[in-house]
């Protein structure tokens, strides 16, 4: 039997909080706090001096007060195959894909680089605090191998799958509709389950898959219900136009999705940027997730992700740095982006609602609360350690900072990697062992 006690201040959420100081039955924060970790898991949380006279001498504590103890950080959609991609100059979504992702996805079929770009890839989030994540692989089955053999040794919490996409891209990234079947099935017979490995199933968006693979899809959806999906969607306009010119039948882009049976309470959509009301009707009766991915929006171009209209129809919402169209693997940086979104809208988003979203708020959108997201007895123990005096200017800044709300403001707004000082993954020290 393993066992931990961690000590430090802790934050963790019961509840979405509301606009404004939000009222503590949403949150629990600790100043002196302690977290008990047994065997992988949430064990007890309550005040250190408590927990350390319960547990007596035997237990191996750590330390790390002053810092801010929160769960891991959850990614609702990244690209792992595009780490090579970020910040790459182009005009639009179409132009960058055809420019660059697809140039850069073609890669994945060359021995070796699926492994490297992985172990990479894992040690991008740890370093940024990202403990889950919900990832597209890239049309070759070795590049989702490579992806879930590097997250299973690190024991991580992944939920990921092999694009299907047989056209409108290069031929060595084409899949048939069968193929595309064959192999997420076999893929899914092998990982999903396999210790913390979930499998997505992933068309990637509707201009890249026929009709037949949307249908191949579908049947999977039925044959794996437990399984979830992500996709793309409404993302940008001339994709739209795109669409609706391949799907001449249908009302709007999200009707196509709706007809091959693909919305549901585990379906990610990432970024729902030019909705209509239909489509938001759709959505929400479908009780599908809605992905806001802030950096990857601006830099691209999209568009501004209307959160407000969204929650107006009870649409539920996930946060997401969309790696590589996003420009950091940081979800405090996300953040950051996501209050200017907001906030040029007219849109309020208070930090304690933003840590929320990154961290129980992202495991209710992956339908994972009480596996991940938050510090109740029996979840996961997977943490980060932040240190709002990271930097110089941090430091400073935290000089005039008296209240939790405006520390967490200052993290999301300057935080970065450096700001976070530990990762735990089930309880294990991940972040300082990385070389």
């Amino acid at each position: 039997m393993t066992e931990i006690l961690l000590r430090g201040r802790v934050l963790t959420f019961h509840d979405e909080p509301l606009e404004g100081e939000a009222s503590t039955d949403t949150y629990a924060y600790i100043e002196d706090g302690g977290l008990l970790i047994r065997n992988g898991k949430i064990v007890a949380l309550d005040d250190y001096s408590a927990l350390r006279a319960g547990e007596g001498r035997n237990v191996e504590v750590v330390d790390h007060h002053p810092h801010l103890i929160v769960p891991g950080f959850i990614d609702c959609h990244i690209h792992y195959p595009q780490m090579q991609v970020i910040g790459s100059y182009a005009g639009a979504l179409l132009e960058w894909l055809d420019k660059y992702t697809f140039v850069e996805e073609q890669k994945f079929a060359n021995q070796g680089h699926p492994e490297r770009i992985a172990s990479a890839f894992f040690d991008e989030l740890i370093r940024h605090g990202t403990t889950t994540a919900a990832a597209y692989c890239s049309v070759h089955k070795a590049s989702v191998q490579a992806f879930f053999t590097e997250a299973h040794k690190r024991n991580m919490r992944m939920v990921a799958g092999k694009v299907m996409m047989d056209r409108n891209a290069p031929s060595g990234l084409l899949d048939t509709p069968q193929s595309g079947y064959d192999e997420t099935k076999a893929l899914i017979n092998e990982w999903h389950g396999k210790g913390r490995q979930l499998y997505v199933i992933t068309p990637r968006f509707a201009p890249t898959s026929t009709p037949e693979q949307l249908e191949m899809s579908g049947a999977l959806v039925r044959e794996f219900p437990q399984l979830h999906v992500q996709t793309h969607l409404c993302e940008n306009m001339a994709e739209i136009a795109f669409v609706a010119e391949l799907f001449p039948w249908s009302r709007d882009y999200t009707n196509v999705y709706e007809h091959y049976g693909l919305l549901g309470p585990k379906t990610l959509l990432g970024h729902c940027i030019h909705l209509t009301d239909a489509e938001i009707g759709a959505i929400a009766n479908s009780k599908s997730v809605a992905v806001f991915c802030p950096t990857s929006n601006l830099f691209i171009g999209s568009g501004l992700f209307d959160l407000g209209r969204l929650k107006k129809s009870n649409v539920r919402n996930a946060l997401a740095t969309d790696v590589g169209g996003g420009t950091s693997y940081s979800m405090l940086r996300t953040m950051d982006e996501g209050y200017k979104i907001l906030n040029i809208q007219g849109q309020r988003y208070h930090p304690l609602r933003s840590f929320y979203q990154a961290t129980l708020g992202n495991a209710r959108a992956l339908s994972l609360d009480g596996v991940i997201g938050s510090f109740k007895p029996g979840v996961e123990a997977d943490c980060v350690v932040l240190d709002a005096r990271a930097t110089s200017a941090m430091r400073v800044r935290m000089e005039t900072i008296e209240t939790l709300v405006e520390e967490l403001m200052l993290l999301q707004t300057m935080g970065d990697d450096r700001s976070v000082a530990e990762v735990y993954v089930t309880g294990k020290a991940s972040k300082s062992t990385l070389t």
